[in-house]
């Protein structure tokens, strides 16, 4: 496929392409609907096998944007809680037939996303409501939403972190917001040759024959960082602010209990639960995770780097 997309009667379909992980996006009503996703450009699919056959089963998902979609009725969902993102707030309905109903609000408490999904975030359709930065907002967090949980079943995870790239390896830092994971990697950028930023919020990584990848993907946080690149997973630390810069490489357990946090998940989807902490757990399996207690300074940089780098592939 070239960079057009696809044209039937009301509805023009968009093809990306994360973590070479494909899916679909089909706006109904919507003259240029892919205004709303400037961050996906680089994502955009010219697969023509993947374009030409939307319903093979190599498409992660499809999310049809059709602003006419109203709410289930109440008799057929079940409220599972409201849970803050940071930028806003979503609520999460269980329905009847397996899948949810999600709302997603901005900041400002504002309904800007109308999200209905089946049970394994296969085939989902959305609303959008308000001006145009409430609409991408909106659309943004519904995909990212879907993503997440459709990639769980293709040994994927969404992961909070910020991610530098050197010699060929993708080195991810994770930690609660503010503690100062893009710190860190600022000053790997500053002070560490042979170092470029890969995401700065949400990369993805998948487990593939036994090996870990990390990926750029369109959802970067406040750092406008959109870049459709790979590497393998050279290491993973937490970072803990402290007096002095050290650093530990940790067992299992306090792996999967730092790596835990940090990956998009729902606990209340039994199903779905269990096959994130699988692949978290053949992360852990084939990734060092580290602890860096540190300053945010230049020294605590070249002690984790001298500690985690890997030599060039």
């Amino acid at each position: 496929m070239s960079n057009t997309p696809n044209h039937t009667p009301n509805c023009i379909t968009y093809h990306f392409c994360v973590a070479e992980l494909p899916f679909s996006i089909a706006f109904v009503g919507y003259k240029d609907g892919l205004r709303l996703l400037s961050s996906f450009v680089p994502f955009i699919n010219n697969n023509d096998v993947v374009a030409e056959e939307e319903n093979n089963d190599s498409l992660l998902f499809k999310l049809t944007v059709d602003d006419s979609l109203r709410p289930e009725p109440k008799a057929d969902r079940e409220r599972i809680r409201d849970f803050d993102t940071g930028n806003g707030i979503t609520i999460v309905d269980k329905l009847k037939n397996g899948g949810y109903q999600y709302i997603i609000k901005d900041i400002n408490g504002s309904d800007c996303c109308l999200l209905i999904t089946d049970k394994e975030f296969r085939n989902c359709r959305c609303a959008l409501n308000g001006d145009f930065i409430m609409r991408s907002f909106g659309l943004n967090n519904a995909i990212m939403l879907v993503y997440a949980f459709a990639a769980a079943y293709r040994d994927t995870v969404l992961v909070h972190a910020s991610v530098v790239r050197q010699n060929g390896y993708g080195y991810a830092f994770i930690a609660k917001s503010g503690t100062g994971k893009s710190t860190q990697v600022s000053n790997w950028l500053r002070f560490l040759p042979g170092c470029d930023l890969m995401n700065d919020d949400n990369p993805v990584v998948r487990v593939i024959d036994g090996k870990s990848f990390i990926y750029g993907s369109p959802w970067s946080g406040k750092t406008p960082c959109y870049r459709n690149i790979k590497a393998p997973l050279g290491a993973v630390t937490r970072i803990d602010r402290a007096p002095a810069n050290s650093i530990e490489k940790v067992n299992v357990l306090e792996a999967f209990a730092s790596l835990l946090p940090s990956v998009s998940s729902m606990k209340w989807d039994e199903n779905l639960y269990e096959k994130i902490c699988t692949n978290i757990s053949r992360i852990i399996e084939t990734t060092p995770i580290y602890t860096l207690h540190c300053l945010p300074d230049r020294n605590s940089a070249e002690v984790c780097n001298r500690a985690i780098s890997k030599k060039d592939k």
